[in-house]
């Protein structure tokens, strides 16, 4: 039996099938974009056919109902896929055509089919996401309000903490026009309701963070939270699909952007920001707090912001980590300069957000962080960290760029 190569141009309403066995091709028309007519199709399907998609919103429901048929499913990178998004003619049949004979050809950019866990994280983690923004949106136009209409600053740090709250229904509201009392006591209602659910959904994540070793072993890199633990294991799924460091840092889109041509030399520019926005901000925001603890990344972030600046610097500091993290999980072992006490601070913490009762006598989120000799002994271990990293790099230079290896003197190696 021949195989079979079955193209899927998915739209919300209808799919266009394009088939291709041998050299013959044939459109098979549309579908109706729905559970049953997806299933009936599918059912046609045995186990030596192979069908491709793009990935767009629901490509991983219909990715369910297919793979219990064909015997290959393969999800496309739409940007990647230029043969489709730069076409002279595009037409539903002309893409599903496209796409089934790059599959045959075996040309087609294919990404990677997250299992259930992993995509029910990512849907959660970017839940998350938008609740935190719709947040910070809110106190901005709080913020923003007070300002056009030239209210003093508020006395207490957070205005939306219990002081600040009752200073600005007390005093700020009362000399705002009754228009902008009416949007302030709204975003108010608003800001309530979105942390309600900010904390609820945050509970569920603690609660499925605790039994994942691998999130407590990202945990001991400075700086990486349970959220930001979340966020890069929700990205990568299984590291072991990344055969080296590099690999995973150009997936997070923290890598440089390369230009070379000819015998000219390297040029570097910006990171090329392709994969997951959400983990390469975690990242980032990770990476400012780790440089406040003592340590080689503190001392890494020191040096190359002296020569390029905070914000590369910073960037730089993030692309450490996820080579931090690839080696722990590949590995499966903690931070060399693990601080014990910190993570179990950490780890308490997640403890208590996840609902677990707290202990007789417990302050904050772990008690034995303050215990005053333990910590500033591992700090003490942290700054001897921060000498052996300077020691082991006082001499290196900044490498320079050079022509690509495979056009060295104008000849092909």
């Amino acid at each position: 039996m021949h195989t079979r190569f079955f193209g899927f141009d998915v739209h919300q309403e209808f799919t266009q099938i394009a088939m291709l066995e041998g050299d013959q091709l044939t459109q098979l028309g549309r579908i109706p974009t729905t559970p049953a007519a997806l299933r009936e199709f599918a059912e046609t399907l045995s186990t030596q056919d192979q069908v491709v998609l793009e990935a767009t919103t629901n490509t991983y429901a219909i990715v369910q109902l297919l793979q219990q048929h064909a015997g290959r499913v393969v999800v496309s990178n739409p940007l990647q896929t230029r043969a489709i998004a730069d076409a002279k003619i595009k037409t539903d049949k002309v893409d599903a055509e496209t796409l089934v004979r790059l599959l045959a050809g075996g040309w087609l950019p294919e990404v990677w089919v997250p299992d259930a866990d992993t995509q029910a994280l990512r849907q959660q983690v970017a839940y998350r996401i938008g609740l935190v923004r719709q947040r910070t949106r809110v106190k901005c136009r709080v913020h923003s309000i007070l300002s056009r209409n030239l209210i003093a600053s508020c006395p207490r740090s957070d205005l939306f903490g219990k002081g600040g709250r009752q200073w600005l229904l007390e005093q700020a509201l009362p000399q705002l026009p009754i228009h902008e009392q009416a949007v302030v006591t709204a975003s108010l209602r608003e800001f309530d309701t979105v942390s309600a659910e900010l904390a609820t959904i945050e509970r569920t994540l603690a609660g499925g963070a605790l039994p994942r070793p691998e999130v407590r072993r990202l945990m001991t890199i400075p700086g990486i939270d349970v959220i930001a633990a979340l966020a890069i294991m929700a990205a990568v799924g299984n590291v072991q699909r990344f055969r080296t460091p590099s690999k995973l840092v150009a997936y997070l889109g923290l890598d440089p952007r390369v230009r070379q041509s000819g015998s000219g030399p390297v040029k570097y520019g910006r990171i090329s920001k392709r994969g997951p926005g959400h983990a390469r901000a975690a990242l980032v925001e990770a990476a400012w707090a780790a440089v406040k603890s003592p340590g080689p990344l503190r001392v890494f972030y020191h040096r190359v912001r002296n020569r390029r600046g905070g914000q590369i610097a910073v960037v730089a500091t993030a692309r450490k980590l996820v080579v931090l993290a690839w080696h722990l999980l590949a590995r499966e072992q903690d931070y060399a300069f693990v601080r014990p006490s910190l993570v179990a601070k950490k780890w308490r913490a997640l403890e208590l957000q996840a609902g677990h009762p707290p202990r007789r006598g417990e302050r904050g989120a772990a008690y034995a962080y303050y215990l005053k000799p333990l910590r500033d002994q591992e700090r003490e271990i942290g700054v001897q960290a921060e000498r052996a990293y300077t020691l082991l790099t006082q001499h290196w230079q900044p490498r320079r760029a050079t022509q690509d290896a495979g056009a060295a003197n104008g000849k092909r190696l």
